[in-house]
């Protein structure tokens, strides 16, 4: 077995060099007996500081327990409120006869586990077709739409869907008929569209499409267009190599989607109080034309005009829109100058950078009074 030297240098001012010799087995001794105190005192202090836990569980609970059940109570509370809403909502207005399909959907179903502690329901009331139950005339429309023969072809309705959705009613999905096709054939081409609506100047206040294009400091390659009618906007940008979804909604069983198709763009059918179906910061452009502002809060509920319906389709206008991508309000109709102001301040607490702006008016005929539009490009800011 050999040895191992330890030579300690003596210091500057003189001195002995001491040497030490020491075996092998004696340091691996040294080793293990410091390793072996360091684990002990780790084991000390935690079993101390969980002791130091247990007996005082204000502390703790202070720390962590109590903010987790004051949010899990007001989260709750909340969700329970909903649930006797919506709740509350189905029983008033449900007449006899209706559809069997139907009932199964707007039925309340009971919880499997019983009575919920948190919230007290034993039941949890459906959802679906919320909207339908304001008034008995919207659930009569919805028990006829959805009224039909099973494996059989759907019926000939097309004032239905368009009707509910105007009421604020999403027509349930007829799961076990067979759709029909458009009666008469679609023309794929770009009919309706004005030669000159984006690319020649008609009023101060309409913007021209590469105008708007050249602002944008992105490339804009996908877009949205809210109640865009027969898809002229996404017809026109699809020229510029610009692909658009265009939010529309068939008017008195005209076959607008069908028709929007046939010019080779995307239509979806989207009531006005409908939210996006779309993920966050998807889209380099949206649209809005001259009524769309209006529409976001379903006019039939009586909440189009109202500054907080237009609060909230903005707030999904901002949404799906990314960061540095533009906002086109594109010949807004402004009722009067006090909506005008509404708009504006709205704009102006969302942060949007003003990269275009116009405020035009266009005279009436007779004793309409004179028309006042808005037109802005604006873009999303970057926000921490």
């Amino acid at each position: 077995m050999g040895s191992v030297s330890l030579n300690v240098p003596a210091s500057r001012r003189g001195g002995r060099r001491i040497s030490c010799l020491c075996s092998p087995a004696l340091l691996n001794l040294l080793m293990f007996l410091a390793l072996l105190s360091t684990n002990v005192l780790a084991l000390l202090a935690f079993f101390s500081s969980s002791r130091a836990a247990v007996h005082d569980p204000s502390a703790s609970a202070a720390a962590a327990g109590v903010n987790v059940s004051a949010a899990a109570s007001a989260i709750s509370d909340h969700v329970a409120a909903i649930a006797r809403e919506i709740d509350a909502s189905h029983l008033p207005h449900r007449p006899d006869g209706l559809p069997p399909e139907l009932l199964l959907f707007l039925s309340p179903h009971t919880l499997p586990l019983g009575r919920d502690a948190r919230t007290g329901l034993t039941h949890m009331p459906a959802s679906v077709a919320h909207s339908c139950f304001r008034s008995p005339s919207t659930l009569a429309l919805l028990a006829a739409f959805m009224s039909y023969e099973p494996h059989a072809a759907c019926p000939r309705n097309a004032t239905l869907p368009h009707r509910l959705v105007s009421k604020a009613c999403e027509p349930l999905p007829r799961r076990r008929c067979l759709s029909r096709g458009a009666r008469t054939p679609l023309p794929a081409s770009n009919m309706g569209l004005d030669h000159r609506r984006w690319v020649k100047p008609r009023h101060d206040y309409e913007f021209l499409v590469d105008d708007v294009l050249r602002l944008s400091a992105i490339r804009v390659r996908i877009g949205l267009d809210v109640a865009g009618g027969a898809a002229n906007f996404a017809a026109r940008m699809r020229e510029r190599g610009v692909t658009v979804v265009t939010s529309v909604l068939d008017n008195a069983g005209k076959q607008m989607n069908e028709f929007v198709a046939a010019r080779g763009v995307f239509p979806l059918l989207l009531s006005p109080a409908h939210r996006f179906p779309f993920y966050d910061g998807v889209f380099d452009l949206v649209h809005v034309g001259t009524n769309a502002l209006d529409e976001g809060g379903a006019p039939s509920m009586g909440h189009s005009s109202t500054e907080e319906a237009l609060e909230f389709f903005m707030f999904d206008v901002d949404r799906v829109l990314r960061v540095g991508g533009m906002l086109w309000i594109d010949s807004y109709l402004c009722q009067s100058e006090e909506r005008r102001q509404v708009v504006v301040n709205l704009i102006e607490r969302f942060g949007f950078k003003k990269l275009k702006w116009m405020v035009g008016e266009k005279a009436g005929t007779g004793s309409t009074k004179t028309a006042l539009y808005l037109s802005a490009v604006l873009q999303k800011p970057v926000r921490g």
